[in-house]
């Protein structure tokens, strides 16, 4: 099982440059960056752990700009998103930014995506959000488009493209339907999010890791209803571990795991990594 991590990475924090280096150092797998493009200060939509919102979540970088610092640092470290907010992106410009990461990692890069839960935030970029999970589904079709070994068409219900050269292309080969880097899809459980994990992922980002004893098998035989080999990869995210908890997500055969870190300084996050290799 692997340990990676994630952490708001902002302003006020360590770097991304430092971080990775330290990451690779210590023997961790990977590290995995949250987005939010702006929060609108009218908060209206309750933060999604209750209380305030953090400071972070208001000053975190880009991920993608981040996640190329440190891969340029790097060589073993895998670099991902948790997660990235499709809805809020130009699918053209994004297939683009994905693939020259993960070209210039080496292979390096797992796009996370999910949902989202502003509401605020995402009108401003001007999603409707009643239908942003099918926006979802059709821009990760038009990016598999581009992905693509031969120039491919595609026109949807809220986005086209025309059959078009666009390289760099991702490093991994398709899987089964799954066309471009490593691909999770994070998210509560239901029938609808094991469709889409089913449809266009190699996997599932479940956040905390709770109830997977219960919510696998029903991701698995969604999984094997689409006529998909093998197994979905399941990879708990924003975890605080603990020897059970993990020893658990083993017996679950959860590839992967995500550890929290805190969106503090140098000798704040450096503390905490002390803390976690214990477990690697």
């Amino acid at each position: 099982m692997r340990f990676a991590t994630t952490i708001f990475l902002t302003d006020e924090t360590i770097t991304p440059v430092r971080l990775a280096r330290e990451l690779e150092q210590r023997g961790f797998a990977g590290l995995y960056l949250p987005e939010h493009t702006h929060i609108p200060v009218s908060r209206q939509t309750p933060a999604p752990m209750g209380g305030e919102l953090p400071r972070e979540y208001g000053r975190t970088l880009d991920p993608f700009v981040a996640l190329g610092q440190a891969a340029a640092v790097t060589t073993t470290l895998s670099v991902g998103t948790g997660i990235t907010l499709l809805a809020q992106h130009d699918p053209i410009v994004l297939a683009k930014q994905a693939a020259t990461l993960d070209h210039l990692s080496g292979g390096r890069f797992t796009l996370g995506l999910g949902f989202g839960w502003n509401v605020e935030e995402a009108a401003d970029h001007g999603v409707d959000w009643h239908t942003r999970r099918a926006l979802v589904r059709d821009r990760m079709a038009l990016m598999r488009a581009l992905w693509s070994a031969e120039p491919t068409a595609h026109k949807g219900e809220f986005c086209s493209v025309s059959a078009s050269h666009a390289h760099p292309k991702p490093v991994r080969g398709p899987r089964g339907p799954v066309v471009g880097p490593r691909t999770l899809i994070g998210g509560g459980a239901g029938p609808l999010l094991f469709a889409h994990i089913a449809e266009y992922a190699d996997g599932w980002l479940p956040i905390g890791g709770r109830g997977l004893t219960e919510t696998v098998p029903v991701l698995r035989e969604a999984w094997a209803a689409a006529g998909r080999d093998g197994i979905p990869e399941i990879v708990p995210y924003a975890v605080r571990p603990s020897p059970g908890k993990l020893a658990h997500y083993a017996e679950l055969g959860v590839p992967e795991v995500v550890l929290q870190l805190p969106p503090g300084d140098e000798a704040e996050v450096l503390r905490t990594l002390d803390e976690y290799s214990q477990y690697l």
